[in-house]
């Protein structure tokens, strides 16, 4: 039975090419918004909080501070809304989920960058197959 139930979800997935990232890095996700008629991409930057699940039900939810409140989104990460998703800073942390940045403010708030000598961020986070 769970055999069957593999397959059937190995089936669902689309194929997307995002890079890698985990949680603690920092990405602008290029969305698209549909008003009316027209349709426009949006960026959202922040900071990765969490990644959940795998396949066709992966989500991954980002925060970011708008106007000194903290604003958090959750992305699906095979929506076709999602444009295109760029890793602009690889974080150094020690958990999955980083639900204690919600309490932090300022300088405790920050996340120590992974320095990555001879190559870029976009090269090292480029999906391999």
């Amino acid at each position: 039975m769970s055999n069957l139930l593999d397959f059937a979800k190995q089936a669902l997935v689309p194929v997307v090419n995002h890079p890698n990232f985990k949680a603690g890095d920092t990405i602008t996700v290029h969305y698209k918004i549909k008003e009316g008629e027209k349709e426009r991409i949006q960026q959202f930057t922040g900071v990765v909080i969490q990644r959940k699940n795998e396949r066709a039900t992966a989500s991954f939810t980002v925060r970011k501070m708008s106007n000194g409140v903290g604003v958090e989104r959750i992305f699906p990460s095979v929506s076709p809304f999602i444009d295109k998703i760029e890793v602009n800073k690889v974080g150094v942390v020690r958990r999955a989920k980083l639900f204690y940045i919600r309490e932090l403010t300022g300088k405790s708030a920050r996340i120590r960058e992974k320095i990555m000598l001879g190559t870029s961020v976009a090269e090292s986070t480029k999906h391999t197959k």
